[in-house]
């Protein structure tokens, strides 16, 4: 299997802080690779240093082959990258059907954008039972599934997904895991960070262990579950 993302010496720095120091990563196709750590430990601001809204003070990052770190956010958009933030970040104003069009903005074929449409109404039926109703009207797990349809509209070769499960209930979090396996199963790769170290490695393939910006170890989701310091630090045993 090719690689999708690489990942090379990537730092992030705000001001004076190393948010990251000097990351290695790589995503391969028909993955999911979790990116796992406690609140401070760079997994957000890699997610966002791979979309554009943080520029990396050093590092390459490769998409396909082709270098994007200094590219802007609708540029790495449209060569294949989906985005669900930290915190859902939806338009709250807007109707859930406005929300799913503006993730398709990079879409030029209107009969593909409505296909799509079509398609996230059938994968979540109650986006299909609000779509009239203003997204900030949505429970926090309704709000999530608009989240990750909205990053689906765009066709996305990469998912990126910046702690999915926050906030949200033990029932919910079970479906957001199971939907994850579905992405991947539709030929889609995702990039996960999270803190739920349990359900992620259920369903990863691959994991990255992150501490102060920095990776301290990686491995199948089934050799970082045999580590005892990941049980005892991550899984409460």
């Amino acid at each position: 299997m090719s690689t999708v993302l690489d990942i090379r010496a990537l730092e992030v720095n705000y001001g004076a802080v190393r948010a990251v120091k000097g990351l290695d990563l790589q995503v391969t196709e028909g993955h999911i690779v979790a990116l796992l750590g406690a609140n401070g430990a760079g997994k957000s601001s890699t997610i966002k240093s791979l979309i554009g809204i943080v520029r990396p003070r050093a590092g390459k990052i490769q998409f396909m082959g082709k270098e994007i770190q200094s590219l802007a956010i609708h540029e790495i958009s449209r060569l294949g990258i989906g985005w669900v933030p930290e915190g859902r970040q939806i338009f709250s104003h807007l109707t859930v059907e406005a929300n799913l069009a503006i993730g398709a903005f990079a879409v030029t074929d209107e009969r593909l954008t409505r296909e799509r449409m079509d398609q996230m109404m059938e994968l979540f039926p109650i986006l299909k039972e609000r779509r009239d109703q203003l997204g900030g009207s949505l429970s926090g797990g309704e709000q999530q599934m608009l989240a990750i349809a909205r990053a689906l509209m765009s066709g996305p070769k990469l998912l990126l997904m910046d702690e999915p499960s926050l906030g949200l209930s033990p029932l919910i979090v079970q479906r957001l895991f199971e939907l994850v396996k579905w992405i991947r199963g539709r030929g889609v790769s995702v990039l996960m960070a999270e803190q739920n170290a349990r359900q992620s490695l259920k369903v990863a393939d691959y994991v990255y262990l992150l501490e102060v910006g920095e990776v301290r170890g990686s491995g199948t989701a089934k050799e970082m579950e045999a580590r005892e310091d990941v049980r005892r630090v991550y899984l409460g045993g």
